[in-house]
């Protein structure tokens, strides 16, 4: 993970290079298809039938044992491996309950791509380069960042690149396979095995999927995260007269085929543990689950090199209720048919500041329109409608953009937050000997958390 100062020197440039050179290429021709589907699409789905199942299943379980937790709730809902929602597989994109930033534009995945690339080279090249995906949906991010890749494979020249994919859905993962291995993929015939699917792209990179991050071999990993940490299950506290106290999930005694949220008569482990010290909101999430993860991966950068990305809907410690269902790209009530629809928590990266403690530097959180306007998506979009004539295409290409930057759509609700190795932020080492300039050099900039100037 040392850094030398001509790399330092010329990183600024570097980066400006690895833009331009993908920025010469034109949209993917799926894209603008894919995003006309989903405007037309977003208000007309159609809502699935509930699925009773889950319902039976978890008002069984709460006459057993008492009412659940949320954070309970939501893991039998989303991850129950026999009707849990996560299942299913056909949740993303228009035909599914929502769209993430990679079916509405390419671009985003194209500047993840970059920056992936950039935290590399300043790593100092490092001759393994892992790329762990999170939660990768349909495999669109995964697909643009590996063809950004592709196009600048000779700068990755004898770097040996492999993708890990960690994936809770047996569904969703024959999907990714599909975009991203062509189906030419085979699943493992152990249970015993980490690696439950593996294959290969058209380019011979070679594709691993994962059930949990522990299995993911240690080495020099770059991890993105984009609506990963969202769907996690949280716990939810209410402050009352008494102290704290956690807001469960019940049966509606009037009406046995319903639930309801009821606060404990008394403090529980969750509620004596996890709210902190400081706190001053009288409603707040946890995500202990999310607090564990970014510990992992924190530590394998401490150990192994490397930096991870989150993007999410989010906030820095100031929200107070924020879990909410999705269904048909509409809002929908979180104890309605569970089971049938997405569940889903703003981040609290305050929160995952505090869990990663000093192990690891980190930056942000930045809004989205701030992250993509300095990577330079300004200057990507000013290319491709300078290089199309076809008038729909660029209708789609000016939409796709005011919905990821525009601060009323996902602009400022959705943001960026990064840890990296605290070398990559060390101040570089000045030479021995006189020195006319007295200036120290300043810390090398990290893409998308600073700007980037194309002077």
């Amino acid at each position: 993970m040392i850094i030398n100062s001509r790399m330092r020197a010329c990183f600024g440039v570097k980066t400006q290079q690895l833009i331009s050179r993908v920025f010469r290429h034109p949209v993917h021709p799926s894209a603008a298809v894919g995003w006309r589907l989903a405007q037309s699409r977003l208000l007309s789905a159609g809502e699935s039938k509930p699925r009773p199942s889950m319902l039976k299943h978890l008002t069984f379980k709460i006459k057993a044992t008492g009412p659940i937790t949320v954070a309970e709730y939501m893991r039998e809902v989303l991850t129950n491996p026999v009707t849990g929602y996560y299942v299913r597989n056909n949740m993303l994109g228009p035909d599914g309950d929502f769209i993430t930033s990679p079916e509405i534009s390419q671009i985003f995945g194209e500047l993840l791509g970059v920056w992936i690339l950039s935290e590399w080279m300043a790593a100092g090249r490092p001759k393994h380069l892992q790329l762990v995906e999170l939660g990768p949906g349909k495999g669109s991010l995964a697909s643009d960042i590996l063809r950004v890749f592709n196009q600048l494979k000779s700068v990755l020249d004898g770097c040996s690149v492999s993708l890990h994919l960690v994936e809770v859905s047996p569904g969703l993962s024959g999907v990714q396979a599909q975009t991203l291995t062509g189906g030419s993929s085979v699943e493992s015939s152990s249970e015993d095995d980490p690696v439950f699917r593996r294959g290969e792209t058209s380019a011979g990179l070679p594709v691993f999927w994962y059930r949990c991050l522990e299995d993911v071999p240690a080495g020099f990993s770059i991890f993105i995260a984009n609506e990963f940490f969202d769907a996690l299950p949280i716990h939810t506290f209410q402050r009352t007269p008494k102290g704290w106290r956690e807001v469960l999930v019940d049966i509606d005694p009037e009406k046995q085929n319903r639930l309801r949220f009821v606060v404990s008569p008394s403090p529980t482990p969750a509620s004596s543990a996890l709210i902190q010290p400081e706190e001053r909101r009288s409603h707040v999430e946890v995500c202990a689950d999310g607090g564990v993860l970014v510990q992992q991966i924190s530590r394998r950068i401490v150990e192994d090199g490397g930096a991870a990305l989150i993007a999410d809907y989010g906030h820095d410690g100031t929200k107070t209720d924020t879990f909410r269902g999705f269904k048909g790209h509409r809002q929908h009530d979180v104890l309605s048919s569970p089971g049938s629809a997405d569940l889903t928590a703003d981040v609290d990266f305050s929160f995952l500041r505090t869990m990663i403690g000093g192990g690891v530097a980190c930056l942000g959180p930045v809004t989205q329109n701030m992250f993509l306007k300095n990577m330079g998506i300004d200057t990507r979009m000013e290319v491709l409608l300078r290089n199309c004539s076809h008038g729909p295409t660029r209708m789609q290409l000016i939409r796709s953009y005011d919905m990821l930057m525009n601060p009323e759509k996902m602009g400022e609700r959705f943001l960026f937050f990064s840890l990296l190795h605290h070398s990559r932020l060390a101040e570089p080492k000045k030479s021995e000997g006189m020195k006319l300039e007295d200036k120290s050099p300043a810390p090398l900039p990290v893409g998308g958390f600073t700007e980037i100037s194309f002077s």
